[in-house]
């Protein structure tokens, strides 16, 4: 499990085409404490640690993983978002993240308001109806609070955030530019309610 803070800004080193994927990283992160094996949220998606070194570290992700999240187009310096498994007694700074990417959304615009930034994300009709105002996202595993949400015509959604500059500047968000398009999970606790109100809908 992960909060949605990052704690470190990498980017991909290098990229090896195997049975799976391995992409190796550039990192701030003392390496010498992360273990064979540990699991490390790479812009939003979660990733076991399979090499590491001083200042890297390398994980394998699989066809699916490629296809389903932002990571089939990284390359050789991609700016990585990161964050270590959360670990008991830890302070819970954002929300609970799971690390399993439900799908990816489009950057709409980016626009600066005062000293932060206001994106407008769309996403299709999958996930829209976990989409809800004051309710929680991580997008790129950043946790943010959802500002307003605007329903199209055909089920798709269109809804805002707030970033904050600390955020923008030690984020892969000061990168992101309208067309980019990011990872995103939506918050556990709509999934569950969404999936009682279906049951319940069914008679279950």
């Amino acid at each position: 499990m992960f909060t949605g803070i990052v704690t470190d800004l990498g980017a991909v080193r290098s990229i090896e085409q195997r049975g799976d994927t391995r992409f190796t990283f550039d990192t701030g992160y003392d390496t010498a404490t992360i273990a064979l094996g540990a699991s490390i949220s790479c812009n939003g998606c979660c990733l076991t640690v399979v090499e590491r070194g001083e200042g890297r570290f390398a994980v394998d992700a699989s066809a699916e993983t490629l296809s389903k999240t932002t990571l089939g187009g990284w390359r050789e310096g991609t700016p990585v978002n990161f964050e270590r498994a959360l670990a008991l007694g830890e302070e819970l700074g954002g929300h609970l993240v799971s690390g399993h990417v439900d799908a990816t959304a489009e950057v709409i615009s980016v626009l600066q308001e005062g000293d932060s930034w206001r994106f407008r994300i769309g996403v299709g009709p999958e996930i829209a109806p976990y989409i809800a105002s004051k309710g929680s996202v991580a997008l790129d595993g950043v946790s943010l609070t959802v500002n307003e949400v605007e329903d199209g015509e055909h089920g798709e959604a269109t809804f805002g955030v707030n970033v904050i500059p600390h955020t923008y500047a030690v984020t892969t968000f000061g990168r992101l530019r309208g067309g980019d398009r990011v990872n995103l999970e939506i918050d556990l606790f709509a999934r569950y309610v969404a999936r009682l109100l279906a049951s319940r809908a069914l008679g279950g």
